[in-house]
């Protein structure tokens, strides 16, 4: 059952559950999905403050894996997403398209399983877990640069051959409509259940799983997409929803002229999270990232929002060089890290990403102006940060301090949920912080 677009949100959810996925809201959202990623019910909250309607257009310029854009198009809302990492883009653009038969995804995917499962066994290999699979000695494997990329015991290698194996003969498809649902797919069952990650927020190593049915855990996965879309065949609705692989900082080239009604977003936080990490199975396995240069060009399209995305030219810290609240938060994180003796490269570029994240941030509020509607809502999910030497980074209070400083309006900020710091020992709150654009005056 699809969440009804009518319905009222609920906004007792306990503080642990704000972020899952509740039973009825699973459609299209569990093909793929961030684990850090904004749950649906808050997209609802501020679709129905906001008033928006099917007239209206709704933008997400840090879409992610696209949980505005399915939610806008379940309620008939056009919507734009801008994206700059290759693999959500990907992902969020398969999950808002259903113009596909799900009858003849299923029968072409249970055909390939079956080639798959009988090319694997003719050496000796079975998709479930068996004694005899480790003796193979031949299995496929990533090219020497793609494999520098992952974090060390990523994947074991049996399902890492039944996984490639898989992709090839998926690729054998790649010129029909089905090839994206089933490509999704693999990357779907290879992060939640056949790789060796684990998400806690962070994305690690947890227990290693030397075997896996991989290629039917595959077609679970299909099986949902197909369930999926059958129901969307009950869903009225006539919304486009369109994202462009880009830098969220340039907007106005994908709008066509067209004006926003609202945003409803979650950027990157300032923290020492490297973002591109927690796609970076997937990525590879699927070929969107082949070797380092790729990841460079790749990170040089983020908001900076941590010093492993710090390239020499970046001058976005020149937006809010006149902004006092940051500056000094930039030098005290530089005091702190001289006081504590830290020395290393990173460690140096705290407090210069500091600047470069909320610099990014404010040249992001800028070039929105033009495209927003007179009143249109922004709202932005953000939280608190104490990453860089246990510095306190109140992230909502500058975005909102920015925002006024250029022409925003602040309605108010909501918190969303808290989240408690093994650094400082204290709660950090997410919030969503609430913004109207008056118009030019």
């Amino acid at each position: 059952m699809i969440a009804n677009p009518s319905a009222e949100v609920d906004l007792t959810i306990k503080n642990n559950l704000k972020n899952k996925l509740d039973q009825s809201d699973k459609a299209f959202h569990r093909w793929y999905r961030f684990v850090l990623s904004f749950p649906p019910h808050l997209v609802r909250r501020y679709i129905h403050e906001f008033k928006l309607s099917k007239d209206d257009l709704i933008l997400d310029p840090f879409c992610g894996t696209g949980t505005t854009l399915v939610e806008a198009k379940i309620q008939n809302i056009n919507s734009i997403g801008i994206e700059a990492n290759p693999f959500a883009h990907f992902a969020t653009s398969v999950k808002c398209d259903w113009n596909i038969s799900g009858t003849e995804l299923l029968e072409l995917a249970k055909k390939i399983y079956n080639s798959v499962t009988m090319q694997i066994l003719s050496n000796g290999i079975t998709d479930e877990p068996s004694k005899q699979n480790v003796k193979v000695p031949q299995l496929a494997q990533l090219t020497p640069e793609q494999d520098k990329l992952l974090l060390k015991n990523s994947i074991s290698p049996l399902p890492l051959h039944k996984c490639l194996k898989l992709i090839e003969e998926i690729n054998k498809y790649n010129k029909t409509p089905y090839y994206k649902y089933l490509s999704l797919a693999v990357a779907n069952a290879a992060v939640h259940q056949f790789s060796n990650l684990k998400f806690g927020p962070e994305v690690g190593v947890g227990k290693i799983k030397d075997d896996f049915p991989v290629i039917s855990c595959w077609l679970d996965q299909i099986e949902k997409i197909v369930t999926d879309l059958e129901q969307s065949l009950s869903i009225t609705t006539t919304a486009q929803a369109e994202v462009f692989l880009n830098d969220s900082r340039n907007v106005i080239d994908y709008l066509n002229g067209r004006k926003v009604s609202a945003v409803i977003t979650s950027p990157p936080y300032p923290n020492e999270k490297d973002y591109t990490r927690t796609t970076r199975l997937e990525s590879v396995l699927l070929g969107f990232i082949n070797d380092k240069s790729d990841l460079r060009k790749f990170k040089k399209t983020l908001l900076r929002s941590n010093t492993r995305g710090v390239y020499i030219g970046d001058a976005d810290d020149h937006y809010v060089k006149d902004f006092l609240e940051i500056q000094r938060i930039a030098e005290e994180i530089e005091s702190q890290r001289i006081r504590l003796g830290k020395t290393s490269g990173f460690e140096k570029l705290y407090h210069k990403v500091a600047k470069l994240y909320f610099g990014g941030i404010a040249k992001h509020l800028m070039e929105l102006q033009p495209i927003l509607k007179p009143n249109a809502h922004l709202a932005y999910v953000v939280g608190d940060q104490a990453s860089y030497l246990r510095v306190m980074i109140r992230t909502g209070n500058l975005i909102a301090g920015i925002a006024r400083s250029l022409g925003y309006e602040l309605v108010r900020s909501d918190l969303f949920r808290t989240r408690f710091s093994t650094a400082t020992k204290t709660d950090l709150n997410e919030e969503v912080v609430i913004l109207r654009w008056p118009g030019k005056k």
